[in-house]
């Protein structure tokens, strides 16, 4: 069964169940800076997780975009991905964990045909903040799981939340037998040795975490379920990786044919990253030093330097972005009007790394002519990770060009220096994850409305090509990116703080309307993204001054909002300027 049929089944499967489909979220979240691509189907919802109500009713399914950055470097083994696309059904409110499970069994078994005997299941085993359990495993009973085939597993297992705090729950877990025989009479699903594999989780969010720690009940039960695409894919089709699906296998079978040297691992690598990086491009992620744009960059660049690996001329890349854009275009059809902007963007990213890598090799003289004259032959881990981490200088080729020179190397320092550097990396992606939409509280519900307002302000001002480009809350301040080619003189920036405050002095009526996207957009409501809106929206209008189609929440009128002061602006990416701004 191809990707497509498994996507449409699912889809068609819960709305043949009630759900409505909504379209897939952008790559690039929108006013949420806990993280710096959607991760889970969950992200863009969480809003409606919280009891606000979403056009769309009650019942929700789509497929959703995903990137997660925390396995780049593990990206290469048989099973790593970097994108992947989410298949999620919600309760919002409506019904709980014996409907979901109900569903979630009847579709493996009957729609995707799935052997029941082959499944497994686990639950949450309870602790202080939530009891056992007993429901889902009961649910899974009458479903037509035999008991010695539910688990039970404490936080770590059968727990989620995103990030810090949030809304959360037990969630219940579905797995495939491959068949592997068992490493031990302990095997079961909790096990890494490769007998169970994951391939659905249902959460069951009936709580909420605070900052503090402290555990609540949510004024609505929910449920969050996520199917991840590319394995149920592979597993369906009896396949040993992901890479083996027609979803890599015409680029994997095209670099196979390109090579002058064999290197399965560089294969996998050049494909995953070439597929990663079209899919934030066409969302419209741009490469850069900070950020998601770092990200893109280093996806990009690790790309370029396995090409080289396997000695691929580089002047393929466009025929390889063509191919995947043919590959995935049924999946994908935003990918074919994009195909230009994609290939350049790849292309300019690739050209420069390549003058990076002439520069390293500068420095590595450098470093050889220092060694040389204090007459050592091994280069220390330190110099090889200064040329890493300062010149992007990869540590492979350092080690081909000492083995020219006829020198030895200092893995093992470097490996500790770059476990080092990972680490930091980590805690500082991880404070990525603090705060957000899921922070929905009085003040970022304050930035969101005069976002709002300066988004309209900056289009009185300089003109109608000012579009919003990003937007990042926090409880500190708000960041806003917006289309614009040059800098903003003082004047223009004092023009537009005027502005937005001249609203909130007025007090204007914050008011919200739902009606279908061709309404919103008749009545001259302003939309970002407009691919990700379902049939109906939420229009919120401030007083004369501004419409907009916005999933809320904002405030009731703009006189709460206190104090509008622009603190910067700035390039944020070529086209594309920034400004950040507090509320006083």
């Amino acid at each position: 069964m191809k990707a497509i049929e498994i996507r449409n089944k699912y889809l068609n499967f819960f709305k043949a169940h009630g759900h409505h489909i909504i379209p897939s979220s952008p790559l690039i979240p929108e006013n949420d800076p806990s993280v710096l691509f959607t991760t889970a189907g969950m992200q863009p919802l969480v809003p409606y997780l919280l009891g606000e109500k979403h056009p769309e009713g009650t019942r929700l399914t789509d497929y959703q975009k995903c990137v997660r950055t925390n396995d780049i470097d593990e990206v290469g083994d048989n099973r790593h991905l970097t994108y992947f696309e989410m298949l999620g059904n919600w309760s919002l409110g409506d019904y709980f964990k014996e409907e979901a499970i109900a569903m979630s069994y009847e579709f493996l078994t009957k729609e995707l045909g799935i052997n029941p005997e082959l499944l497994s299941v686990s639950c949450f085993a309870g602790d202080n903040d939530a009891p056992k359990d007993m429901v889902a495993a009961e649910a899974w009973k009458k479903a037509g799981i035999p008991e010695e085939r539910i688990y039970f597993y404490g936080k770590d297992n059968n727990w989620w939340i995103a990030g810090e705090e949030g809304p959360c729950g037990p969630d219940t877990e579905m797995f495939l037998d491959t068949g592997k025989p068992a490493c031990s009479p302990n095997c079961g699903p909790d096990c890494n040795c490769g007998k169970y594999v994951e391939i659905w989780n249902n959460v069951f969010m009936e709580f909420y975490k605070s900052k503090d720690g402290t555990i609540t009940k949510l004024k609505q039960q929910n449920v969050d379920t996520g199917l991840g695409l590319e394995r149920m894919a592979m597993l369906l089709q009896g396949k040993e990786t992901p890479f083996d699906t027609e979803l890599f296998s015409p680029v994997m079978d095209k670099l196979q044919q390109l090579q002058k040297v064999d290197a399965i691992e560089s294969r996998r690598i050049v494909a995953e990253h070439l597929r990663s990086s079209i899919m934030i491009i066409s969302d419209g992620g741009r490469p850069s030093n900070i950020d998601r744009g770092y990200v893109l960059r280093r996806l990009i660049r690790r790309m370029t330097r396995h090409l080289n690996k396997l000695q691929i001329d580089l002047n393929e890349l466009g025929i390889l972005v063509d191919l995947y854009i043919e590959t995935l275009k049924e999946l994908y059809p935003e990918l074919v009007p994009n195909r230009e902007v994609i290939k350049q963007t790849i292309i300019a990213e690739k050209d420069k790394f390549m003058k990076t890598l002439l520069h390293g090799e500068k420095e590595f003289e450098k470093v050889v002519a220092k060694i040389k004259k204090e007459n050592k032959n091994v280069i220390a881990g330190y110099d090889i990770f200064k040329l890493y981490e300062t010149y992007g200088f990869p540590p492979e080729i350092t080690s081909d060009l000492a083995k020219e020179q006829g020198l030895e190397i200092d893995l093992k320092e470097f490996d500790k220096l770059f476990k080092e550097h990972q680490e930091k990396s980590r805690i500082g992606s991880e404070q990525k994850f603090k705060g957000g939409l899921a922070e929905q509280n009085e003040q970022t519900i304050k930035y969101h409305t005069a976002t709002h307002l300066l988004h309209k302000a900056l289009q009185i001002v300089l003109g109608d090509h000012a579009k919003q480009s990003g937007s990042n809350i926090t409880v500190e301040r708000l960041r806003f990116d917006f289309t614009h080619p040059e800098k903003m003189t003082p004047e223009q920036l004092k023009q537009v703080e005027d502005m937005v405050n001249e609203q909130i002095q007025k007090d204007l009526k914050v008011t919200c309307e739902e009606m279908t996207l061709e309404e919103a957009k008749e009545s001259g409501a302003t939309g970002l993204f407009e691919s990700k809106y379902g049939e109906k929206v939420k229009v919120y209008t401030i007083g004369d001054f501004s419409k907009e189609i916005c999933g809320g929440p904002h405030v009731e009128h703009t006189g709460i909002l206190g104090h509008f002061k622009i603190k910067k602006e700035e390039s944020s990416s070529a086209g594309v300027r920034r400004i950040k701004a507090i509320l006083e």
